[in-house]
């Protein structure tokens, strides 16, 4: 498939778990080896080849507006919710600005390095429009920076996917990186809603599926996690250097 070339990144969190780092700034635009997190999310982007980029707004989006007003690539619309409308009702509220093809969808906070591919280049490569409502970027569990969980899903032969067993730990773990299409979204309902609840209708259609990541990839969601992509990127990169 031709690579997409919008994208909708999620950034309307609250960042309850990074407090205090939070109370005076949104997540997205905490640093990390030098640079907000957002703006690591929007390069990475821009280097795909995505030329426009929807991102959802609510704690203190007025500062993330001022900061990204600059910003000439990709080119930047903002999708504000009054009322946090989660990570499905977020995209879904956005849908008239991402268009009728496929867009790829990045957590503002998703920290990732490329392997020897581009990440978001190889999820375009393996997509399947005929097969396909959803595509994951998956890491390996017990492989990730700062991740302490049970990972999220298991996958076949062919990618496709299923649900991590209750009381067991599953090979995989979502990065918050993905391409969707809006046939998705069909049925969903309005207001606030989880991905999880698409992802569960498209698990069992048979229709949702992932690609594991051949780079590390870092769980940044609190000031742990944080503090332990920061002491990689300074002995591995040294400075402001983006692989």
């Amino acid at each position: 498939m031709t690579a997409p070339k919008t994208a909708m990144v999620l950034a309307a969190g609250l960042g309850t778990r990074m407090k205090p780092l939070t109370d005076d700034i949104p997540k997205p635009l905490i640093r990390l080896n030098g640079r907000s997190l957002i703006d690591h999310a929007l390069d990475r982007l821009a280097d795909a080849g995505v030329k426009q980029a929807i991102i959802n707004t609510h704690h203190l989006g007025e500062k993330l507006e001022t900061h990204l007003k600059d910003r000439k690539s990709p080119e930047i619309l903002f999708s504000p919710e009054p009322e946090l409308l989660e990570t499905g009702g977020g995209v879904a509220n956005a849908l008239p600005l991402l268009g009728e093809h496929t867009f790829y969808v990045v957590n503002a906070d998703a920290f990732w390095l490329n392997g020897p591919f581009d990440a978001l280049n190889r999820l375009a490569a393996t997509w399947d429009e005929d097969a396909m409502d959803g595509l994951l970027l998956l890491h390996s569990t017990i492989d990730a920076y700062g991740y302490r969980g049970q990972g999220d899903f298991c996958s076949g032969s062919d990618g496709l996917l299923s649900r991590r067993p209750e009381q067991e730990v599953s090979p995989w773990l979502f990065t918050g990186i993905q391409i969707l299409h809006p046939r998705l979204f069909a049925d969903a309902k309005g207001g606030a809603f989880s991905l999880n609840v698409l992802y569960d209708k498209a698990i069992d259609q048979g229709r949702l599926f992932g690609a594991v990541h051949d780079g590390e990839w870092f769980h940044v969601g609190t000031p742990e996690g944080l503090d332990e992509a920061e002491a990689y990127m300074q002995l591995r990169y040294a400075g402001n250097k983006r692989r």
